[in-house]
């Protein structure tokens, strides 16, 4: 193997990717066993885990509510438990919110900040503390376009609230945790068709107003983000910590 395609192998390593039941999840999951690693797909949908990791050898399905601590304490103890090491985490669960603020209910709005915010916090640090003396980890926190700039009338403000917390979060543990050989950085998706984003792709008037504002002039195709989380948990970017590394087709390039 040469040294261009050593950076990217996850040959003997553990990783956990959460909401992995679906959509850019189970690419993520797919993708990082393909390169090798023993991966924890988590998720509370236990009989999609299954079929994938049916699919995908390599992958390890853990029925998961990341919102619950004890789900989330018998996660990262099941990981350690099976690989004696956790390399990779990536914080990809999440929900989306309603598009019009007037209907962010008080307890919708902290639903949607308590799963894709909240709950990804507290795994990093349940992770962090789980690390053996002189290990080293990738955190990856899966953020959205919609937490960079507006995407109004699509996104919400639950949904950009949560996404925007996430990058500044990346770059706070960044700072607190890179003396131990943790890396965190933001990926951020832009338009994709999967089950988070049902209906923007098949009507006619969404899916022009997503090609109208990409350079590209089109949403991402399956596996267009998965390289880009391959590098941020592989030693490809082993110098990279506290980055938000965006994947739009140029949209927030505008």
């Amino acid at each position: 193997m040469g040294v261009a395609r050593d950076l990217f192998d996850l040959t003997g390593r553990a990783a956990v990717v959460t909401g992995a039941s679906s959509g850019l999840g189970a690419g993520f999951a797919r993708t990082l066993a393909e390169a090798g690693a023993t991966v924890y797909a988590a998720a509370r949908r236990l009989e999609r885990l299954e079929a994938l990791a049916a699919e995908v050898p390599g992958i390890v399905p853990v029925a998961c509510d990341v919102t619950d601590a004890a789900d989330r304490a018998a996660l990262v103890s099941h990981v350690v438990g099976g690989s004696g090491r956790i390399d990779v985490l990536v914080n990809n669960a999440g929900r989306p919110g309603p598009p019009d603020a007037t209907d962010d209910t008080p307890e919708i709005f902290d639903s949607v900040m308590g799963l894709n915010l909240t709950a990804g916090f507290h795994l990093a640090v349940a992770t962090v503390d789980a690390l053996a003396e002189g290990a080293t980890l990738s955190v990856v926190n899966v953020g959205s376009v919609v937490g960079l700039v507006s995407t109004a009338p699509v996104g919400g403000a639950s949904y950009a609230a949560s996404k925007a917390g996430l990058t500044g979060l990346s770059r706070e543990l960044a700072g607190q945790w890179g003396r131990r050989g943790v890396r965190v950085n933001t990926l951020v998706p832009g338009w994709f068709d999967t089950e988070m984003t049902d209906g923007l792709f098949t009507n006619d008037k969404s899916a022009a107003w997503v090609r109208r504002n990409t350079m590209l002039g089109r949403g991402g195709a399956d596996g267009e983000v998965d390289g880009a989380l391959l590098f941020l948990a592989s030693d490809a970017s082993s110098y990279v910590t506290g980055q938000t590394l965006v994947v739009d087709g140029g949209w927030t390039a505008r």
